[in-house]
């Protein structure tokens, strides 16, 4: 019996999609398949072809830092001295936090614990302060937990409890490798799992953290260190900046910091030891024996439903990819990526931008004196497109000795980094950073600047080809472009001026209109049944009004081409969000993602706007309709 053909009224991403989703195969070490991750595999398999080239010396590079990513490559690649070496590189550290007897022991390693990358009962970083965002601020966050988010550890949450026994498990596997005897390494788990309750009470869910406007709590130091003793925290900045340590810090987790001392203090000091010495010994596991590596992956391949380990060739180029960021998609950048792209792309975005600024001055809820804040914000956005044209200076820091077992190497790398990180509080905040390399597969906005970065690497068919119909590229990259532009008015971004600071420039009665908006936005998508669990429409609920934007600014672009095919754009828009994806990794995603599920982003938005119904004479009995009433387009 032949099956009955998906119309593409009633399911835009089945119909466009279905066929591909049929056969498509998900990668024994990938939780997905298709759309954004298939772009970010050939960009893989490109990249290791290259780095193993240049490893073997029959490619060469320009740039310095390169040099540097290559060692490190030959270094993960070494599984003979890795398996020889064992847990040894690892135990002076391991060995530090054992021996910490009292929270005076604490106190007196802090500075070097916090460079070493160990757990503090605080985290701590240096950011953009929101409020002026020409300078930088000290933040405080509460610790991380086990679980993907709080609502795994209610007691009624079976999920959490499997997973919580997945963890228990791995770690109980690595502790064996540890110097310890069966006693401790027992009490060491027990006391890191009662450790990981505790701080879960008062950590932010991910819904809390998705309204990140709401991190802004400036307070006085003095006030922080009463609030976190008998941790130390002005003794750790003094040790940090001696006499230019800062008045003010900005607390993102007040929950978390004004009740510390209901999960650290001096008599659950054990505790917090175990649980510091149990994830350090974690942390360091991929840059251990391979054994060791594969054990401490366990919990996030169980996370998200992945069968097998990356091959060894990939785990260093992951790993490269990682600690040489920028030098590594400068590379890409200047080896793939055409400028005559370059140039067509950003013509597309002030296009974008203009038009933006067309729809914001036809809004129907906002006064002028908002419209002209509005259009003033689009005005200043910087475009950053394709790659960074210079390597900052950090990269040439990042090196280490050739003898260096893994391990160390690592450890070297990451305390310049977070040097680098510590330092920008006594330096004004440099705007012409990147916060996303080259060769990634991804794009974004951020608020503090007020700029829009585009990596070379998403440049590609599906959402971008010089090849590829003018529709066809505006539903792909063009509605991305104006899905990150609109992430300067949604929730968050609206309570950030054109400077990046956080500024209320909204009338009262425009700003409660908005609101009204965004909850239709929440109430639209919250609660779809979704691969058995439901949306949470607050917490996804930013990046639906992106899209939302994204769509109405580029169907407003279709208007002005001769002839414009509607359909081809429709389709690609659906193209884009393809995806096939584990099972165990949708279920992790509809928790903790502040995307909607791709299927719905595909879905749901374009039923808000009237070309839609045009386009494929979508009525009332088609499954893809909703009534006029109830269709929402922001911006």
């Amino acid at each position: 019996m032949n099956e009955e053909k998906i119309r593409i009224q009633d399911d835009l991403y089945e119909a466009v999609n279905g066929e591909w989703l049929k056969t498509a195969v998900i990668p024994d070490d990938r939780p997905t398949a298709g759309g954004f991750a298939e772009l970010d595999a050939d960009v893989e398999k490109l990249m290791m072809a290259d780095l193993a080239a240049l490893a073997e010396g029959k490619k060469t590079s320009d740039i310095p830092e390169i040099k540097y990513a290559v060692s490190l490559y030959k270094k993960v690649l070494d599984a003979e001295r890795r398996n020889r070496e064992g847990t040894a590189p690892a135990m002076p550290l391991l060995e530090r936090i054992r021996g910490m007897k009292s929270v005076d022991d604490l106190n007196a390693l802090a500075a070097e614990l916090l460079m070493d990358e160990v757990d503090l009962p605080v985290r701590l970083s240096v950011e953009a302060d929101m409020q002026d965002a020409e300078k930088n601020a000290f933040i405080v966050v509460g610790p991380e937990i086990i679980l993907p988010d709080t609502t795994y550890y209610a007691e009624d949450n079976e999920s959490g409890k499997q997973l919580l026994s997945l963890y228990s498990d791995m770690a109980e596997k690595v502790l064996a490798f540890a110097p310890l005897s069966e006693e401790e390494r027992k009490q060491y788990l027990a006391d890191t799992l009662a450790y990981d309750a505790l701080i879960a009470k008062k950590v932010k869910s991910q819904v809390e953290w998705s309204e990140y406007y709401k991190c802004h709590n400036p307070m006085p130091a003095d006030e922080v260190a009463e609030l976190l003793a008998p941790f130390d925290i002005k003794g750790l900045l003094n040790s940090l900046y001696g006499g230019k340590a800062p008045d003010t810090l900005i607390v993102y987790e007040p929950r978390a910091v004004g009740e510390m001392n209901t999960y650290f203090n001096e008599e659950n000091f054990p505790l917090y030891v175990h649980w510091a010495y149990v994830r350090a010994l974690l942390r360091a596991t991929p840059c251990l024996s391979e054994e060791l590596a594969s054990l401490g992956r366990s919990y996030s391949r169980a996370l998200r439903g992945v069968a097998a380990d990356p091959s060894l060739e990939k785990q260093a180029y992951q790993a490269v990819s990682e600690m040489y960021s920028e030098p590594l998609g400068v590379y890409y950048g200047r080896t793939y990526f055409g400028e005559e792209a370059k140039k067509d792309v950003v013509d597309l975005v002030k296009k974008i931008i203009e038009t933006y600024k067309l729809r914001m001055r036809k809004n129907g809820f906002l006064a002028e004196a908002t419209k002209e804040q509005a259009i003033k914000k689009l005005s200043t956005i910087e475009i950053k497109m394709g790659y960074p044209d210079e390597i900052k200076p950090l990269w040439s820091r990042l090196t280490f000795d050739e003898d260096d077992s893994l391990f160390a190497a690592m450890n070297k790398l990451m305390r310049v980094r977070f040097k680098d990180v510590f330092d920008r509080l006594l330096k004004p905040v440099d705007r012409t950073e990147w916060l996303m390399p080259g060769h990634m597969v991804n794009a974004c906005y951020n608020p503090s600047a007020n700029d829009i970065t585009f990596p070379a690497a998403i440049l590609q068919k599906p959402f971008y080809s010089l090849s590829q119909k003018p529709e066809e590229n505006l539903g792909g990259i063009g509605a991305v472009i104006g899905h990150e532009i609109s992430h300067a008015f949604d929730n968050n971004g609206a309570n950030f001026d054109e400077h990046g600071n956080l500024k209320n420039w909204w009338t009262e009665e425009d700003f409660s209109a908005f609101k009204a908006l965004t909850q239709q936005m929440i109430e639209q998508f919250d609660g779809i049944e979704y691969h058995g669990g439901k949306v949470n429409g607050e917490l996804v609920v930013s990046e639906n009004i992106a899209d939302n934007g994204g769509m109405g600014v580029t169907l407003e672009i279709m208007h002005t081409l001769d002839e414009p095919d509607y359909k081809a754009y429709f389709m690609n828009w659906a193209r884009v969000w393809c995806r096939k994806a584990k099972e165990e990794y949708i279920q992790l995603l509809l928790v903790s993602d502040v995307h909607s599920p791709t299927k719905l982003r595909a879905n749901m938005n374009p039923r808000n706007f009237s070309e839609w119904y045009e386009a494929f004479g979508v009525t009332e009995n088609d499954g893809m309709y909703i009534a006029p009433d109830k269709r929402i387009s922001i911006w």
